[in-house]
C-alpha cells in the first residue's frame, strides 16, 4: 500500500513539473519576433553571429572613430551622424554621413555616400557639399596610395611626439614624399560651383585634361588641356586659349 501511495505522489510531482514546461513550448511556438512601428535610439550596431560589427547607424555623439588595420584612430574634422560600413576583417569601408545648419545668416550643408578602398580612404563617392548657396553635387572618384591608411596614420603619431627642430621637419617631409596622402580626383561627374554640368578627366597629378560641359546659360563645349591648364583644342573651336 504505501508503495503505491509512494509512486502516486512520484507521478503527480511529474505532472506538476511537467505540465507547465509543456504549455511553454506550446506558447513559445507562436511568439512572434518584435515587431516597432518606431523607434528612437542613439545608435545601432549590426554585427555578425560572431559579433563583429558590420554596421553601424548612429547621431553624432555616439559615432565610431575610425577602424584601420585593426587599431582605432580618430577622425580629422570630427565625427557625423550617418552610416560606417565595415568589412569582414572589421576594418572601416566606407559609409553614409550628412549635416547641414545655418549660423550667424549663413549656412553649409553636406552629404556624402562613400567607399573605401581595401586599407585606404575613400576611392568613390556620391557628394553634395553647399556653403551658403554656392554647391557642387556629382559622382567622384580618386586615386589613393597603396601604402595602407593605419600605417601612415602611425607615422603622423610618432612624428607629433617628436620634439620640435630639423629631424621633425625632415620627418613630415619624408611622408609627404612618399605620396600616402596623395588622392588626386580622377572623374568627376556632376554639377559644378558654377552652375556648369560637367565631366571632369583629370590626369595622375589631378589636373584636368578633358573636360565636358555645359555652362550655366545652357552653352555646350568639349575641351583637351595640357597639363598647364591651357586648352589646346576645343569644340566649338572659339573656347580654345589664345
Amino acid at each position: 500500500m504505501h508503495a503505491i501511495e509512494r509512486e502516486v505522489r512520484i507521478l503527480r510531482m511529474y505532472c506538476l513539473l511537467t505540465v507547465p514546461v509543456l504549455v511553454l513550448l506550446v506558447f513559445a511556438g507562436f511568439v512572434q519576433k518584435p515587431r516597432f512601428g518606431e523607434i528612437a535610439v542613439q545608435r545601432i550596431n549590426v554585427v555578425e553571429p560572431d559579433g563583429k560589427t558590420r554596421l553601424v547607424i548612429s547621431n553624432k555623439t555616439r559615432a565610431p572613430d575610425a577602424v584601420l588595420g585593426g587599431k582605432t584612430f580618430k577622425r580629422q574634422g570630427g565625427n557625423s551622424a550617418g552610416l560606417i560600413f565595415y568589412n569582414q576583417e572589421g576594418d572601416e569601408d566606407g559609409g553614409l554621413v550628412f549635416s547641414g545648419a545655418a549660423r550667424n545668416g549663413r549656412y553649409a550643408a553636406e552629404g556624402a555616400l562613400l567607399f573605401d578602398q581595401y586599407h585606404q580612404d575613400q576611392v568613390v563617392g556620391i557628394q553634395y557639399s553647399d556653403d551658403n548657396g554656392s554647391r557642387s553635387a556629382g559622382l567622384q572618384v580618386w586615386d589613393r596610395s597603396d601604402i595602407p591608411a593605419a600605417e601612415t596614420l602611425e607615422r603622423e603619431q610618432a612624428i607629433a611626439r617628436m620634439p620640435d627642430g630639423p629631424e621633425k621637419i625632415a620627418a613630415r617631409e619624408r611622408l609627404r614624399a612618399s605620396g600616402a596622402w596623395n588622392a588626386p580626383v580622377r572623374v568627376f561627374v556632376g554639377r559644378d560651383r558654377s552652375k556648369a554640368a560637367v565631366v571632369d578627366l583629370t590626369d595622375p597629378q589631378g589636373k584636368t585634361r578633358a573636360r565636358l560641359l555645359v555652362d550655366s546659360l545652357g552653352a555646350a563645349r568639349l575641351e583637351f588641356l595640357d597639363a598647364g591648364g591651357h586648352v589646346v583644342y576645343a569644340v566649338p573651336e572659339s573656347t580654345r586659349s589664345r
